[in-house]
């Protein structure tokens, strides 16, 4: 089970929530950083930040299926992003909540950072999920 929590006499957030708990009990996963790369290591997307994050969303995806889960069970995501500039900022947090991760809405962190891994990389997405189903002793 997950919890959404909005923190009363806190400045509610837009479009994610203060904090998410999950039961005990509930495997999580927790995903390295999804990045604008396809699968044959080629950047997705170069010097559009949009464009990068629809292939982050999509590689971050392709990791959830992996481990049983999907967007829509994301407790939290931190969310990297080559700019100073808020317009760029936001443009990319647009694709973000449009991809079902902020259906939750999910606990999030969204940072402006001087560079990422890659050449040329401009968005890096980290998440943890809740994979569903029978919990292994």
């Amino acid at each position: 089970m997950i919890q959404r929590v909005t923190v009363p006499g806190l400045f509610p957030p837009p479009r994610y929530s203060h904090a998410s708990v999950v039961e005990a009990g509930t495997t999580l996963a927790f995903l390295a950083g999804s990045v604008p790369l396809d699968a044959e290591g080629g950047l997705v997307g170069e010097g559009d930040p949009v464009r990068q994050t629809e292939q982050v969303i999509a590689n971050l995806e392709r990791q959830l299926s992996a481990v049983g889960s999907d967007v829509t069970r994301v407790v939290a995501t931190d969310v990297y992003v080559v700019s100073d500039d808020p317009a760029v900022l936001a443009a990319v947090w647009d694709v973000v909540t449009a991809s079902g991760l902020s259906a939750g809405p999910h606990s999030s962190t969204l940072v402006g950072v001087a560079c990422l891994g890659y050449t040329g990389q401009l968005v890096e997405i980290t998440a943890t999920a809740v994979v569903p189903g029978e919990v292994r002793p």
